[in-house]
């Protein structure tokens, strides 16, 4: 066993406690942790394909913006267990059901891969950022610009809404 497969062994391990833990804490500010600590993992699973813009973008946008921003509206709801609600046995066996049936899918779609964790040696550029922009601007131009357009009216809809109006 290699160095590479002991580091995706630990990420993954990290990954999938980090995530646990996101479910199975009670507190909403150890959640927001946990999940910025399997944002990391996974960002380390993106370094191990050499997918180093990915992993760059993912700790930057979602470990940093928007965990930040999930971790100020906690913060202002003020919440604690006297004012969180109680679920009733229903709603947590249909947690258990639908979250049995997912493990059950995802068993299945892991048993028809046969060559779990194989990756190509010869595909060393596959990730990077040069790569990522020639095909953006070669085979996908239309779909990269239609998505500026798209964030640009969002970004207008958002100034007209936000603005106040006159009185």
């Amino acid at each position: 066993m290699d160095i590479l497969q002991i580091l995706f062994w630990l990420l993954t391990v990290m990954a999938i406690g980090c995530a646990l833990g996101v479910v199975l804490s009670r507190n909403p500010v150890n959640s927001v942790i946990f999940l910025i600590l399997t944002f990391f993992a996974i960002s380390g699973h993106y370094l191990l394909l050499n997918a180093q813009f990915l992993a760059i973008v993912n700790i930057i946008v979602y470990a940093g913006a928007i965990m930040v921003l999930f971790l100020f509206v906690i913060m202002l709801m003020n919440l604690n267990a006297d004012t969180e609600p109680q679920k009733s046995w229903l709603v947590q066996l249909a947690g258990v059901i639908s979250g049995g049936t997912l493990f059950l899918v995802i068993i299945a779609a892991i048993s028809k891969v046969g060559h779990l964790g194989v990756i190509d040696k010869n595909a060393t550029d596959i990730g990077l950022i040069k790569n990522l922009g020639k095909v953006l601007f070669t085979d996908y131009v239309f779909a990269f610009e239609i998505s500026s357009v798209l964030f640009l009216t969002a970004m207008i809809g958002a100034i007209v809404i936000g603005k106040k109006e006159a009185e």
